[in-house]
């Protein structure tokens, strides 16, 4: 149990750290941000079909392009892979 405890708390003050601008080793992903409708017209798909396909719900995915709200965690990465390279992740989920 000891163990779990010293890596939660070593977890803990990295975050820390991090927080007060005292970055050691971490590693930060930073996405540029998407433009959701040029995305959907590029794979040539209606908000309903790009919602269905994707696995995205149709009102988050009008948020999205009205400028309401924007993506974040996986559906950033999603939608920047799709920006990218949209006939793999089509492959894919095929």
């Amino acid at each position: 149990m000891s163990s779990i405890f010293e890596s939660i708390k070593q977890g803990l003050t990295e975050a820390v750290d991090f927080s007060e601008g005292n970055i050691k080793q971490a590693t930060v992903h930073k996405f540029d941000p998407v433009d959701v409708k040029a995305i959907r017209s590029n794979v040539h798909m209606t908000q309903t079909e790009f919602a269905s396909n994707f696995g995205i719900s149709l009102g988050t995915l009008r948020h999205w392009e009205r400028g309401d709200r924007t993506p974040r965690g996986p559906a950033l990465v999603l939608l920047t892979v799709l920006s990218k390279n949209p006939s793999a992740v089509i492959r894919a989920l095929a």
